[in-house]
Parts: C-alpha cells; structure tokens; sequence
C-alpha cells in the first residue's frame, strides 16, 4: 500500500463501490496511459483507442443516467476519476479525458432535451464521440463578458461567426458546445446561447493547433465559424440563456482540477521522497537532511489540507449546497498547490528534475497551467472575496 493508498482510504469519503472503481480504474492507467504515454507527448494526443477502452470500463458515463451507459452517480465519482488521471504523471492526459468527462458533456446532461441526449450520449459515454467546450476567446479569457463571437437567426437556423481560443479537444473533437451572443444589446455575460455543433459542420475549422508549455498530448486547438449554420434543434438550453449553464457546470469543473491538482502534487512527492531516501550525498542521503526532511513535509502537509478541501466542496455540491467560495478556494488553492509542490520535487531531485527523462521535469511543465485554466487564481480569489 502506497502512502496515497492509506491516506485516502482513511480520509476519503468514498463507498465500497467508488473504491472498486479507483481499483480498476487504476490497474487500466498503470498499464494503458503511465507505462505507454511517451509517445504521446511527441503525437499531441491521447489515441482514440485507449479512451474507448477507458469508455468500457465505464468511467466516461459515470454522472449520467443508466439508459445511455452511465452509472448515475455524484460528483465523487469525478472525483474519483480525476485522482487517478491525476496520478498518471501525464497531465495531458488527465485534460483530454476530463474535459470530455466534467467540462464539456455536462452542458449537454445539464441543459439537453430527451432527443439530444439519445442522439448524442451513448457515444459520448462510450468514448465513440469525443466532446470540447468552446467558450473562451482570443484577448477575452476567463472573462466570459467579453465574449466577441455572434449567432443571428436566419429562418429556422442559426448563423455563427467568431474565434475560440485555447480549446482542449479541440482539434481532435468530435462534438462542441460553443457559446456565442445572440442578444447584442444584452448587457455584460448575458445574451449568450450555447450551441452543439458537430465536426464537419460547413464553416467549421480548425485555425491551427497550438503549441504548448505543458500537457502535450492533450490536443489544443484556435477554432474558427465563418457562417457556420446550425439547425435550432442544436441549441442548447435556453436561448440567450446559455451564461447560467457555463457558470453551473464551473463549480463541477473546479472540483475536478483540484481533486486532478492534489493526486499530481500527491504522485510528484512520493516520487521525491523515494528518490532522496536513495540518493546519495555529503556522506549519507538526501532524506537525512533535516531542511530536505521538514520541506517535503511540509508538503505533505499542504497536500493533505487541499485534499480534504476539495473533499468538503464535492460534499457540498453532493448536497446541493451553494459553494461557489468554497469552490473558488478549491481552485485557487490547488493550482497554486501543484505549482508549490512541484517546484520542490524538481528542486530536490537536483539536475536530473531538469531532464526530460524524468516524470518530475513534465510534471513541473504540465502544473503550470493549473493556476490559469478553469479560472484563473485571481480570478478564484475574487469570487471568494465577494463572499467574505
């Protein structure tokens, strides 16, 4: 039993049947994504063939109802899957399915009818379709406000015109839920509807993938709609509505990445703890270091408080609790978590944390971006401050 392993058993809040699925879930990510991901990095994507897999095991459905392959279950099932995604030491990885499983399909169980959810949710959770959110946009970012791309009715169509930026999913996807205006005297984030579009839509491209710091076989994409026409009964939700929807499916997002930003800082410092109890220096090894010692204990530490965190927030949301500050705190303490707890472990695995060779050195790069995607820290600690 790891270190992780016990303490999660003894603190998490998870059922015998959550347990069973972290049982599987991680054996499939040991075998299939940890020991063969690699070459993935160098591809820019995770193979469809291993999220099919990841889609027969069950864990892309997890939240949505049993008619369409999924479980039924709460939000501790996404906690569950992102931990272990999390542990993978490929950050890129745990994007792509994430974003597929919390980020982007919500909007459609959330605001979907009957019919779209049984034309679009059996493959979906079977890992058929892949699924992007296209919200954010060049010189806009978390600022949902500004968003700049239109939809004007045209009959019984809609026409779509703008640019997304930053896409996860993106050039790979299958399946988009892309916001745009629709009501141009609409004031601020309101006056925005969330539309499906599907890959091969005339007008629908992708401007260019974009090259990364970090998470690299997660595929990231600019996409572009010029006079991109979508059928009504591709709307999502309510029309000039589709604010409320981004803004409910947030409060899952950011659980998701704290719970995926805890097992990654977790993973980097059970490796660091084996690697300086063996390296040897000054006459003995690194752990014998009392200032080596107490930082990563202190790690540790900070891992934990972060852990239960999110435990609290997910408990929360589980509830039907209103938690947007516990879950802004979630975010902006998570990200910047990772961020702390990895820039110790490269530091103490001295020169080889800053060789590519090391899983230390990638997660240090994929970390980085967990204090600016979903929200920014800033950002998170603006809405915990309107709540204090």
């Amino acid at each position: 039993m790891t270190r992780q392993d016990s303490i999660t058993q003894v603190t998490g809040p998870f059922n015998e049947d959550l347990e069973m699925i972290r049982n599987q879930l991680r054996r499939f990510i040991e075998a299939e994504v940890t020991a063969k991901a690699e070459p993935w990095e160098e591809e820019g994507k995770v193979p469809r063939d291993v999220l099919r897999r990841m889609g027969d095991l069950g864990v892309l459905g997890m939240r949505y109802d049993e008619q369409y392959g999924g479980a039924g279950l709460d939000v501790m099932s996404s906690v569950v899957l992102a931990e272990e995604v999390g542990r993978s030491t490929f950050g890129g990885f745990s994007a792509t399915v994430l974003v597929h499983t919390d980020m982007a399909s919500p909007h459609l169980e959330n605001a979907g009818t009957p019919e779209q959810k049984a034309r679009w949710m059996p493959s979906i959770v079977s890992g058929e379709m892949i699924t992007a959110v296209a919200v954010t946009e060049p010189g806009a970012g978390s600022d949902v406000a500004g968003m700049r791309s239109r939809a004007v009715r045209d009959g019984s169509d809609w026409v779509l015109n703008g640019t997304k930026m930053f896409i996860t999913n993106g050039v790979h996807g299958d399946l988009y839920f892309v916001g745009a205006k629709t009501d141009p005297d609409a004031k601020g984030s309101r006056g925005i509807t969330i539309f499906a579009v599907e890959k091969g839509t005339t007008g629908f491209s992708v401007g260019r993938a974009l090259n990364k710091t970090g998470w690299l076989c997660s595929d990231t994409a600019e996409l572009i709609f010029e006079d991109v026409r979508i059928p009504a009964e591709n709307v999502l939700g309510e029309v000039n509505r589709g604010f409320y929807s981004v803004m409910k499916n947030f409060q899952n997002e950011r659980i998701v990445l704290g719970a995926m930003a805890c097992a990654e800082a977790q993973t980097a410092l059970d490796m660091t703890v084996d690697y300086v109890k063996q390296r040897r220096a000054f006459g003995g090894v690194l752990w014998d270091k009392q200032a080596v010692r107490q930082r990563l204990a202190d790690c540790q530490t900070r891992i934990a408080a972060g852990r239960q965190l999110v435990y609290h927030a997910a408990g929360l949301d589980a509830a039907g609790g209103d938690c947007v500050k516990e879950v802004s705190m979630v975010k902006a303490y998570c990200g910047e978590l990772v961020n702390s707890v990895l820039y110790d472990c490269v530091q103490f695995h001295g020169g080889m944390g800053y060789m590519r060779e090391t899983p230390v050195e990638r997660m240090s790069r994929d970390a980085r971006v967990q204090a600016i995607g979903g929200g920014a820290s800033e950002v998170m600690l603006e809405e915990v401050a309107k709540r204090m």
